[in-house]
């Protein structure tokens, strides 16, 4: 590629300030719905749902600092990672400090797994076929949290919520049809401005509660004592190790980009640093940070490879994580636009996942097909099981029998390498 500035280059300070913006209106969306997501079914107090999104503001621009000069030194942004709300929203009935004593283990655990260099055994059960297959599952499995925002509790009727939402979607992929460039690399930001304001037209303004101070910090509430469960223990590590395979996979794709020297050290170094920031957010209550595999399209939008354009969106972030009337400003999002972004970038991801299918070099046969349609099915079914059903599962067994992700990762891997195993 013809770029602008390469990978270790330093822009000047305007542009370096006009890059930095550019990568935070990328991780911003992800911050906001995805940490909406959990703060709401987490929280009810607005003020403890603010608070969520302070830490995870903070998390977010630790990891990208830490990636930069220590990790695996590359323009990549990162954000909460979506496979772990999977995890979340099937674990609902288990308290907060089971969650994420959790998520503190799994991410330890991936650090440690990563810089032994085991992740390279683990990598050998993730063929292309089990990859789409996570990447379909966490859309699907999704789409009960989906459900729930797109027809809130409110004065405004289910009915005219979800006409609102299929417009917001329709306007969202028009948009993308028709923009290039940044308009298009940005258009989550925009969509979730001109949905706010629609909505706020339409149906009247959801202002928050008032009195959230202008600075304040965020050291407190933190996940103790820690609790181990070890059914909600298992189905996370099985979020995780959907969470390593996107790490990978973001990290391999910016590679095939830029060609940079030492890969297999920046693969180690990277997924070291996510793991040990997945186990920080445990310790603070917050879903841990992934590697977003968006970034090779802002990059060849920008012409501008810069690992250090990051670092203005870091700072940022760090500033965010200490104004909760900041905030609170930009997270007055209702509810039915953060499930209709949501959904939208989940489209990207079955995309994804769908063009995963096509690139593989052998014949695509009809126990392909099987491979990919049984675990799908199996995890969407499990994931739309009424509450009643789940209680009648033995307690241990009730996060993983009732983690659609869960179990359709696990048939996944079964079908790929026990009934249908490539002849070699």
């Amino acid at each position: 590629m013809d770029l602008r500035y390469g990978l270790d280059e330093r822009p000047p300070w305007r542009e370096l300030l006009l890059f930095g913006l550019q990568w935070l209106a990328i991780a911003l969306p992800g911050i906001l719905i995805i940490g909406r997501v959990v703060g709401v079914l987490q929280f009810p107090a607005y003020a403890d749902q603010v608070l969520f999104l302070q830490k995870t503001c903070f998390i977010v621009a630790l990891t990208l600092v830490c990636q930069i000069f220590w990790g695996h030194r590359l323009p990549l942004v990162a954000g909460p990672a979506a496979v772990l709300l999977v995890g979340v929203v099937a674990s609902q009935g288990a308290s907060l400090p089971v969650v994420y004593t959790s998520i503190l283990i799994g991410g330890l655990l991936l650090a440690a797994v990563s810089a032994s260099g085991m992740f390279r055994i683990l990598q050998r059960l993730f063929t292309p076929r089990v990859v789409a297959t996570v990447l379909l599952l966490i859309a699907f499995t999704l789409l009960p949290a989906i459900l729930r925002l797109l027809t809130p509790a409110g004065p405004v009727a289910p009915l005219h919520s979800l006409l609102f939402a299929l417009a917001l979607l329709a306007a969202l992929f028009t948009a993308y049809r028709y923009l290039s460039g940044l308009w298009r690399s940005t258009l989550i930001i925009w969509g979730v401005f001109a949905g706010t304001l629609a909505h706020a037209l339409l149906f009247g303004a959801t202002l928050e509660p008032a009195g959230l101070p202008a600075v304040d910090g965020f050291f407190r509430d933190f996940t103790f004592p820690l609790s181990v469960q070890p059914g909600v223990l298992l189905a996370f590590l099985f979020c995780y190790l959907a969470l390593a395979v996107n790490d990978l996979g973001s990290i391999q794709s910016i590679a095939e980009m830029l060609r940079p020297a030492g890969m297999p050290t920046r693969v180690g170094r990277g997924i070291t640093v996510s793991g040990l920031a997945n186990a920080l957010s445990g310790l603070f209550g917050v879903i841990g940070p992934v590697n977003f595999s968006l970034s090779p399209g802002v990059v060849a939008a920008t012409g501008c490879a810069s690992r250090f354009t990051l670092l203005p969106a870091a700072f940022i972030l760090l500033m965010l994580a200490f104004s909760p009337a900041a905030i609170g400003a930009i997270g007055r999002i209702p509810d039915v636009v953060v499930g209709c972004i949501l959904l939208y970038i989940l489209c990207s991801q079955v995309a994804a996942g769908l063009l995963l299918l096509t690139r593989e070099k052998s014949e695509f046969m009809f126990q392909h097909g099987l491979i990919l349609a049984l675990p799908l099915l199996l995890g969407t079914l499990v994931a739309f099981l009424p509450a009643a059903v789940l209680a009648t599962f033995p307690a241990l067994l009730q996060p993983i029998l009732g983690n659609g992700f869960v179990v359709g990762v696990a048939a996944v891997l079964i079908l790929e390498h026990v009934l249908f195993p490539v002849e070699k």
